[in-house]
């Protein structure tokens, strides 16, 4: 399972890029009118630290509109991934773009029936939202790992992202489920790292130690 960390924060894109276990990042409009920054300037700075895919997503609700800003996007940097929201407009957008060979990540995902249409209309990537459906009472990771029994089930080259993860075991039940990528906020990254059993062995192996050299 590939692991992207979902930020535009530079600062945070390089201490996880430094981890050496981040595939590649996905960012939205939120995140990116949070830095307070020009998206176009934004991407190229991501891209220029990760040597992965870098999600981008249009602003666009026309699917004329949305394709001619995802071949913008696209013409910042070669590992740019077009972010498209699913719906009717959507899926007509990831169609025109995979006709000019132009990889896509259909976005706002909450069932299977529209991962499946995005997939089918040449998406390279879905992006179920997990922790948003847990918001409402609905099972995010049962709606996830549909996706994948479907996906797997007739051989669909679209990877399934978990988007939307919260905690821990979001994390851990993507795996589980064999999903291609998990997309997780920095602040996750050590969290996923930390047990207190460790924390833990680790004092006493250090106490002993420094007891010896008395």
């Amino acid at each position: 399972m590939k692991i992207f960390v979902d930020t535009a924060n530079l600062e945070e894109i390089q201490e996880a890029a430094s981890s050496g276990v981040i595939d590649g990042v996905t960012t939205n409009p939120s995140l990116i009118a949070k830095e307070k920054v020009d998206i176009k300037t934004r991407i190229k700075e991501i891209c220029e630290i990760i040597d992965g895919p870098v999600s981008a997503e249009v602003v666009s609700t026309k699917w004329e509109e949305m394709v001619d800003e995802g071949c913008e996007l696209k013409s910042l940097h070669k590992n740019v991934v077009v972010k498209i929201p699913i719906g009717y407009d959507g899926i007509k957008a990831v169609k025109k773009l995979r006709d000019k060979d132009i990889d896509t990540n259909v976005t706002l995902i909450f069932n299977a029936s529209q991962a499946l249409l995005a997939a089918k209309a040449g998406a390279s990537f879905v992006s179920p939202f997990v922790g948003r459906l847990d918001d409402i009472s609905q099972s995010g990771l049962e709606m996830t790992e549909s996706i994948v029994e479907i996906f797997h089930a007739y051989d669909l080259p679209t990877q399934v992202l978990v988007a939307s993860v919260r905690h821990p075991m979001h994390f851990i039940r993507a795996a589980q489920m064999s999903a291609d990528v998990v997309t997780i906020p920095f602040s996750l990254i050590k969290q996923l790292l930390k047990h207190p059993l460790t924390d833990i062995g680790l004092e006493k192996f250090l106490s002993d130690w420094n007891a010896a050299q008395k």
